[in-house]
C-alpha cells in the first residue's frame, strides 16, 4: 500500500469512528474535555499522515506539555501513551514497508532491555505497575528503532534538526519569560530545569551558533544560547550544568574553534556571577544564601558541611541496600521496594501512581540495576556503552572533516550530555519523563545517521559527511 493510500484509509477510519460516537453519544458535543480529545485526536491523525515530517515534533510537544505546569497538562499525562503508542505502531509498519530497513546491535540491545524489564516486572512486589512500565519502554524503544530513524534519516534529517533548532531557540525565550518576568517554575523540579536546558537545549543552540554563516543569525542564537545558560545555572541543578559544560566542550573541540573555550568560559563565569546575585537559590534549608559564596551555591548548594556529594549519599546508599537484598532481578522495572503494602498502591481506578513507589536514586545506573538485578542489567549496560559508542564515532568524524554541518553532530552532543546528566540524576530509563524520550529518539536518529539505510544511501556509506546545503537550512 502507497503512503498515500495509508493516510487516505487513516483519515476515513477517523472520521468513522468520530461519526460514531457523536451518534451514539450526542451530549459529547458539549463537553469540553471530549471536544479537547477531539482536538488532539486531529492533530494525532494529521501527524500520522505526515508521519515521516512532524510525527516527532508532536510525540516531544506530548510528553513536555504533559510534564510542565501547562493548562491541559494533566490530560496529557494519559494522552502522551496514545501518542507514543500509535507512533511506535504507525511507525514499525511503515518503516518494515520500505523493504530498506537494517537492524543492528543497538536494536538487538534494546530488545533485550525489555526482556529484562518484563522478566523483572514478574518478581516485582508491584507486578501491574512494573508491567506498564515495561509496556512503555517497549513503546519507546519501538518507536525509536522505527519511528525515529524514519523522522532523522534520509532528506528528513535537513529538516528536522533545522525545526530542533527553532523549537530550542522558542522554548529558551519562553522559559526566561515565565522564570526571570513571571516567576512561574513551569517546569517544576528545579532538577528539571537544569536538565531541559543543560541536556536538550544548549548543545543544540551551541551547535546553531557554530554553524551561523550571518553575523544577524549568529547575535540571535548567542543571546538565546546567553539566556539558556542564565535559566541553567538559576536553576543551581549540578548535573544539567555538568553536562552543558562538557558537551559544549566538546562541539568546540570537534570544530577545532578554540577561542571560544576562552570567550565561553568568561562568559559561563559572568552569567553565573549574575545569576548568584540576582536569582535566589532554589534550595531548602540554606541558611543565609547572601552569605554564601558562588561556589559554594553552585557546589554544595549552601551545604559545604555535607561534602560535595551530600545530597546524592543518601539516595546511593537506599539504593545499593536494595540491590544487595535483591541481587539478581532486582525490585522489579520502574518500581522501588518500600515499607508499605501493596494494598496501599492499589490503582484499579488512580489515574497516577503513586511517588512514593518510585523513590530517588540520584544515579541512572544505579536505578536500574536496582530495577532489573545484576543479571538483568546486563543489555541496559550494554545498550548505554553502544550509545556513548556511536556518540563518540560521530564527534570524531565531525573532528576529522572540521565541519559542523552534519546532523550526526547535535544528536551526539545531545547523547554525551545526557551521559552525564544521568550520572546525578535517575531519569534514563523513566519512559514518561520528556528529557528521557528526547535522549532515546536522538540515539536511534544518530545510528541511522552513522548507519545510513539503502534507501538513503544507496552505495551504504558507514559515515556521514557533511552536505553544504545543510548550512543554508541552519543559517536561515
Amino acid at each position: 500500500m502507497r503512503e498515500s493510500g495509508l493516510q487516505a484509509l487513516i483519515l476515513f477510519g477517523g472520521f468513522i469512528l468520530l461519526a460514531f460516537l457523536l451518534l451514539m453519544k450526542p451530549g459529547y458535543l458539549a463537553n469540553p474535555a471530549f471536544l479537547a480529545t477531539i482536538i488532539i485526536g486531529q492533530i494525532l491523525i494529521a501527524s500520522l499522515c505526515r508521519y515521516k515530517q512532524s510525527f516527532f515534533m508532536v510525540l516531544m510537544a506530548a510528553f513536555f506539555w504533559a510534564g510542565m505546569r501547562l493548562p491541559l497538562s494533566e490530560a496529557w499525562l494519559e494522552g502522551r501513551w496514545v501518542v507514543l503508542a500509535a507512533g511506535s505502531l504507525a511507525g514499525l509498519a511503515i518503516y518494515i514497508k520500505s523493504r530498506n530497513y537494517r537492524f543492528g546491535l543497538i536494536h538487538l540491545f534494546a530488545f533485550l532491555c525489555v526482556l529484562s524489564a518484563i522478566v523483572s516486572a514478574s518478581v516485582s512486589a508491584y507486578p501491574q505497575e512494573a508491567l506498564l512500565k515495561s509496556l512503555s519502554l517497549l513503546f519507546l524503544f519501538l518507536y525509536g528503532t522505527t519511528g525515529a530513524r524514519l523522522a532523522g534519516g534520509g532528506f528528513e534529517q535537513k529538516n528536522l534538526f533545522s525545526r530542533l533548532l527553532v523549537a530550542a531557540e522558542g522554548a529558551v525565550y519562553v522559559s526566561a519569560i515565565a522564570y526571570f518576568v513571571l516567576r512561574q517554575s513551569i517546569f517544576g523540579n528545579p532538577n528539571s530545569l537544569g536538565a531541559v536546558m543543560g541536556i536538550t537545549v544548549v548543545p543544540v543552540l551551541m551547535w546553531g551558533y557554530l554553524g551561523a554563516e550571518s553575523a544577524v543569525r549568529r547575535c540571535r542564537l548567542g543571546l538565546a544560547l546567553c539566556l539558556a545558560i542564565a535559566l541553567l545555572m538559576s536553576s543551581f541543578s549540578r548535573a544539567g550544568v555538568a553536562a552543558a559544560l562538557v558537551s559544549s566542550f566538546l562541539l568546540c573541540i570537534t570544530v577545532r574553534r578554540y577561542r571560544l573555550l576562552i570567550g565561553g568560559t568568561l562568559a559561563l563565569a559572568t552569567i553565573s556571577v549574575l545569576v548568584g546575585a540576582f536569582v535566589p537559590p532554589p534550595v531548602q534549608n540554606v541558611d543565609d544564601p547572601d552569605s554564601e559564596s558562588i561556589a559554594t551555591l553552585f557546589l554544595y548548594k549552601g551545604r559545604r558541611e555535607e561534602g560535595l556529594l551530600g545530597s546524592r549519599k543518601g539516595p546511593w546508599d537506599a539504593t545499593l541496600a536494595v540491590i544487595k537484598g535483591h541481587p539478581w532481578f532486582g525490585s522489579g522495572f520502574g518500581t522501588s521496594t518500600t515499607d508499605l503494602s501493596a494494598s496501599y498502591f492499589e490503582l484499579t481506578r488512580a489515574r497516577f501512581v503513586d511517588s512514593r513507589m518510585v523513590r530517588e536514586h540520584g544515579n541512572s545506573y544505579l536505578a536500574i540495576m536496582e530495577w532489573s538485578g545484576l543479571l538483568g542489567v546486563c543489555p541496559f549496560y550494554l545498550l548505554v556503552l553502544a550509545t556513548a559508542w556511536q556518540a563518540r564515532r560521530a564527534l570524531v568524524q565531525g573532528w576529522r572533516t572540521r565541519s559542523i554541518y552534519s546532523p550526526a553532530i547535535p544528536a551526539a552532543a545531545v547523547i554525551v550530555a545526557g551521559l552525564i546528566g544521568a550520572t546525578f540524576e535517575d531519569w534514563l530509563f523513566a519512559v514518561g519523563y520528556y528529557v528521557s524520550v528526547f535522549f532515546w529518539a536522538m540515539t536511534f536518529m544518530l545510528d541511522e545517521l552513522m548507519h545510513p539505510s539503502a534507501e538513503v544511501c544507496p552505495d551504504e556509506a558507514t559515515v556521514v559527511t557533511p552536505d553544504p546545503r545543510f548550512a543554508t537550512l541552519v543559517a536561515s
